[in-house]
């Protein structure tokens, strides 16, 4: 299999995963004992006036007729207004892409190379070194994400004032404003991630290390420097690659939490608000982001895993 048919391959796949989520959406928002139309009428409002915006909105129709009708103009791009906001989903969402993506790559990329680096250094280094990386990672991955993310803003924010404790900054406005924004909610966001990373880094590297082709490489006199770049962090990339995917759908969870957190304005944020106003165009859309990121990341780890290894893709 070429990586062009992978690539093709995974996005039909990939599709047929959207609607099947968009629909998953559809039934569960409907499990809520909420109604949109008394949030956005208030507790004042008449059972007439609520049942004559809900048939305005659409909200009296059949659950199927709703997501069929979703779903037609969802093919076109549109994925339909928010019932609260008087703008359409798609511009609220692509708004809010702008602050998650940012925090979601910069949390992976801080993810794999702390994790990468103290996962090496415990497999060349062994003993206390070892361990010492050990307990600071599984400790790590032991404090909530939501618990790193008030300490990191009490301290650095609201104690020392070194970085924002809440509050984003566009790149437009400010690229350093933007860069001192995400460094908190980064680091909280990445913290729990660094030890799945360290540990399989650890194991991978270590078993190549004791392959017989590195100890010959050694006897030959070539520099350990050389024989890591060049051969042991190569052939052990391939589940590293695999744990850097799955970190990738951890570190979406985990805006939901921090951004609330740091008060940014991003995906995490609207699916709360979203969730508490009943806004069920709103959810879906947002739902469809957040699985489209996850497709991409999916496709991005098989495509790695093809060029890193022509054995995978001959094989089919």
């Amino acid at each position: 299999m070429t990586i062009r048919q992978l690539v093709l391959r995974r996005l039909a796949v990939g599709i047929v995963l959207l609607f099947v989520v968009s629909a998953l959406t559809f039934v569960l928002v409907a499990l809520i004992p909420s109604d949109p139309a008394r949030s956005i009428l208030g507790n004042t409002a008449t059972t007439d006036q609520i049942e004559a915006l809900r048939s305005q909105l659409g909200l009296d129709r059949p659950l199927w007729t709703q997501y069929t009708s979703w779903a037609g103009h969802a093919l076109t791009g549109d994925l339909g207004s928010s019932l609260i906001a008087p703008q359409s989903v798609t511009s609220t969402l692509d708004a809010d892409l702008s602050v998650t993506l940012p925090l979601a790559v910069g949390a992976v990329l801080v993810t794999m190379t702390a994790g990468v680096a103290a996962g090496t250094l415990a497999a060349l280094r062994g003993g206390a070194i070892a361990r010492l990386i050990d307990l600071v990672a599984l400790t790590g991955l032991a404090l909530p994400s939501f618990w790193v993310a008030l300490i990191l803003g009490e301290y650095f924010g609201v104690r020392l004032h070194w970085l924002p404790a809440t509050g984003f900054v566009a790149f437009a406005d400010s690229p350093l404003g933007w860069l001192r924004s995400l460094v908190l909610p980064v680091l909280a966001v990445a913290i729990g991630g660094v030890a799945a990373v360290a540990k399989q880094t650890r194991e991978s590297v270590d078993g190549v290390l004791r392959q017989e082709y590195i100890r010959a490489l050694r006897a030959d006199g070539l520099p350990l420097r050389r024989v890591l770049f060049l051969h042991v962090l190569r052939n052990a990339a391939i589940p590293v690659v695999a744990v850097g995917g799955t970190q990738f759908v951890a570190v979406l969870g985990g805006t939901v939490i921090v951004e609330n957190v740091f008060a940014l304005p991003g995906l995490g944020s609207t699916v709360v608000r979203a969730a508490q106003d009943h806004d069920l165009p709103l959810i879906v859309g947002a739902a469809v982001y957040f699985c489209v990121l996850v497709v991409l990341a999916n496709l991005l780890v098989d495509v790695l895993f093809a060029l890193l290894n022509p054995k995978l893709r001959n094989a089919s």
